[in-house]
């Protein structure tokens, strides 16, 4: 096994399959947080019975997947925007936004550092500390809101560490930040994961804000990241129409579209998903929560974050797990997890079953 330690993402399994020699096919993704259930039944019949498609334009204005996102999301087609997946939706916002100062809640996903920066922006983070289970502190945060910066952005849930604001808590961040002139950008890429979604996701509150855009994607809960499908939510008409006024027409391939109107509608699927999910991260925390080499934490999406405790080092389980064909997350690149972490996300049973004796040192 090779000794000089590389990093790897989730997705990274072309580099894993040449550095360790271990063909990806082999490989169980535990580090791309992707629904193990597969993509959609409706999707395929649909993409089986629609490819055809791919011989006419699709609709500039993508109105029945918008309309279909408003029956799914609860909200008026008009408040939605839709995109070549959640990262044409950071990019296109900071575009238009073009934030001096932006300030980030951390550990978090890179993107938006690299956005903020081509925009000609600087960043700042407010880190979630680990002797708060990595939650927050709201008024702590709220010092840090003040008139200098002009953009905040979060996760929520958060990746990596699966905590989650509270509707509450989102409706004080948002009070706080009109007050300061701050647009808040709330990325709900895993928010359909949680227990209950009701209760952490920001949409409900568009008709009271309308400084703040909420962004979504296909990724992970639908697991369809090749489609590259993404929205965002904004109770700001003005906006919105600014951003379509910069975005590119046709982002949106005509079979991606057609994919959206089927699998926004499979609740069947849906709710499969969402009971799959809640049953296995509950068992897995309560087995991992039982050894005493491991610290778990609250987790609201389908991956859960995992302190080591005995000395061995993330890259040490990282490759201790890859010996397997098993490829976590060795989370040592995320700023703010100072410390020895891993992250992974729920996969099939007998998968996971695996990869807690492996955790556990019980194999």
């Amino acid at each position: 096994m090779p000794e000089k330690k590389q990093e790897f993402h989730g997705s990274d399994l072309e580099k894993i399959e040449e550095y360790y020699g271990i063909k990806k096919e082999k490989i169980v993704p535990f580090g791309g947080n992707v629904n193990p259930l597969g993509i959609s039944p409706l999707l395929h019949k649909s993409m089986l019975g629609h490819i055809d498609s791919i011989t006419e334009y699709p609709d500039r204005d993508y109105k029945e997947l918008r309309s279909t996102l408003s029956l799914y999301c609860h909200v008026p087609a008009e408040h939605i925007i839709v995109g070549n997946g959640a990262t044409e939706m950071i990019s296109l916002t900071m575009q238009l936004l073009c934030p001096k100062h932006a300030l980030l809640l951390s550990p978090t996903y890179s993107e938006y550092t690299r956005e903020i920066t081509l925009a000609g922006g600087s960043v700042e983070e407010y880190t979630l500390k680990e002797e708060d289970n990595f939650q927050l502190n709201m008024e702590d945060l709220k010092k840090k809101l003040t008139d200098d910066i002009d953009l905040f952005a979060f996760c929520n849930p958060n990746n990596p560490t699966s905590s989650a604001l509270h509707l509450d808590e989102i409706s004080e961040i948002l009070s706080h930040c009109r007050e300061h002139h701050i647009f808040v950008l709330i990325d709900e890429t895993y928010v359909e994961f949680a227990p209950d979604l009701r209760e952490i996701s920001a949409v409900s509150l568009i008709d009271q804000f309308d400084d703040f855009m909420v962004l979504r994607g296909t990724s992970k809960f639908f697991a369809a990241p090749g489609l590259r499908l993404g929205y965002g939510i904004c109770g700001s008409l003005d906006f919105l129409e600014r951003l379509n006024n910069i975005k590119n027409p046709w982002t949106i391939n005509t079979l991606a579209a057609l994919a959206g109107e089927a699998m926004f509608m499979d609740n069947d699927y849906i709710t499969k998903t969402k009971e799959y999910i809640q049953n296995e991260r509950t068992r897995c925390l309560d087995t991992l929560s039982q050894c005493s080499s491991l610290k778990t934490y609250p987790s609201y999406a389908n991956f859960l974050l995992i302190k080591l405790l005995d000395g061995t080092t993330s890259f040490e389980m990282f490759e201790r797990c890859i010996r397997h064909g098993l490829m976590i997350r060795d989370c040592s690149s995320f700023q703010g997890l100072d410390g020895e972490y891993i992250r992974f996300c729920i996969r099939k049973k007998e998968e996971n079953d695996l990869l807690m004796k492996i955790l556990t040192d019980t194999l």
